[in-house]
């Protein structure tokens, strides 16, 4: 339900300053940063960005300051500090930073979803279900209540009592989890945590491919792999992907050969050759419509960036 009451809306900015302070903390400078909680990681950025290609996990996106939006398919997510992203499996996506300055970072956390619990949950609660068994999209934007912020803030509050996090944060892991399924999202984490549902079938395949992305693609076979019809496995495939089987496949390849040469240094004809392209003239044709840059010229562009990173890093930590 929607925080509606006055106190209830109070309680919610309490509890997004508290989580702002601690992310601010933490985060130094723009950019990702992991924490010692294993599913838990911090982000900060100090001014808006055009949308940057990523492929979000089963997870929640909070902003405890600032604004962002995802874009999944040509459909634009918007969520702010009164509001939650949720992704119920591996989808590509484009990350934008809507409202951010150095004064007034946008801060925010991902926290990973495992869907193994959910699983156990909904076979253990008395959660209502609906008789509606169809795939919507993976993604949505939720509400976000005192009920599911307090054990966030609660899991934030362990990074200062580190030798209780092994016990304790995976008992408020499992709360959260708890939460989000009696949230105004939960109808999508519970077609894709079901094992007799489409949903789950769909994230099986995309388990597949996400081993298998240099392997040939028979989508006949994969949707037989999954005990589906090749024609639903189509449509259900699209729903909560905004993509074909084929177009997915083309992005973990493109983004492998991505990683292959910015962090291997391989060139581009021997990336797209380990990622399963036989034509190094389509992979730069297909790279460059989704980064908007040949390979050669991207990487130098993301090498440079990466330069000026560490420049600042050293800034930092050694000020005049």
């Amino acid at each position: 339900m929607a925080p509606t009451s006055p106190d209830a809306a109070a309680q919610c900015r309490l509890l997004q300053e508290a989580m702002a302070h601690v992310i601010g903390a933490r985060t130094p400078e723009p950019g990702d940063f992991a924490t010692p909680i294993p599913s838990l990681g911090f982000f900060r950025r100090e001014s808006p960005a055009p949308p940057a290609v990523c492929m979000v996990e089963p997870s929640i996106v909070l902003v405890a300051q600032g604004a962002k939006q995802m874009w999944i398919g040509g459909e634009a997510y918007p969520y702010d500090t009164s509001q939650f992203l949720i992704t119920s499996l591996n989808l590509p996506a484009n990350s934008e930073v809507r409202v951010a300055s150095a004064e007034q970072p946008c801060l925010g956390l991902v926290l990973k979803l495992d869907i193994r619990v959910l699983a156990e949950l909904i076979a253990q609660g008395n959660f209502p279900s609906r008789g509606d068994r169809s795939v919507g999209a993976g993604v949505g934007i939720g509400t976000a209540t005192p009920a599911l912020l307090a054990p966030i803030g609660r899991l934030l509050a362990l990074l200062d009592e580190p030798e209780a996090i092994p016990v304790l944060a995976p008992m408020i892991h499992r709360e959260i989890h708890y939460r989000l399924l009696g949230s105004d999202q939960a109808a999508k984490l519970r077609q894709i945590a079901s094992v007799d549902g489409q949903g789950h079938r769909i994230a099986r395949a995309i388990d597949w491919l996400t081993l298998n992305y240099a392997l040939p693609l028979r989508v006949d076979e994969l949707a037989e792999r999954v005990q589906m019809s090749t024609p639903t496995f189509h449509h259900h495939f699209r729903q909560l992907t905004a993509m074909s089987p084929l177009q997915y496949q083309k992005w973990l390849r493109l983004n492998e050969a991505k990683r292959l040469m910015l962090n291997e240094h391989l060139d581009a004809a021997s990336a797209a050759f380990r990622v399963g392209y036989e034509s190094p003239s389509q992979f730069s044709r297909e790279y460059s419509r989704l980064f908007g840059a040949p390979p050669k010229r991207d990487i130098e562009v993301l090498r440079g960036g990466a330069k000026g990173l560490d420049a600042r890093r050293q800034e930092l930590a050694n000020p005049a």
